[in-house]
């Protein structure tokens, strides 16, 4: 029961990453290099705690894309 409850998760996790490189490609940055990637992120995680507004702003676009992409 215990092996079937971590292979689950190991699925669920594989799972949850291969959509979190779908994002980046769909961003168009598969060919960046990770470091910046990374650099982003961490400022975009950064900036959207510190200001709602840019949360919101970044939030609409976001969702502006993905209305605009069927995938």
């Amino acid at each position: 029961m215990r092996q079937a409850s971590q292979t689950q998760a190991r699925k669920k996790d594989a799972h949850e990453k291969i959509q979190l490189g779908g994002l980046i490609a769909k961003a168009g940055l598969r060919y960046e290099k990770r470091a910046l990637l990374l650099g982003l992120l961490i400022d975009g995680a950064s900036r959207i705690k510190a200001d709602n507004a840019e949360r919101a702003r970044l939030l609409a676009i976001g969702e502006k894309a993905f209305a605009n992409d069927p995938d």
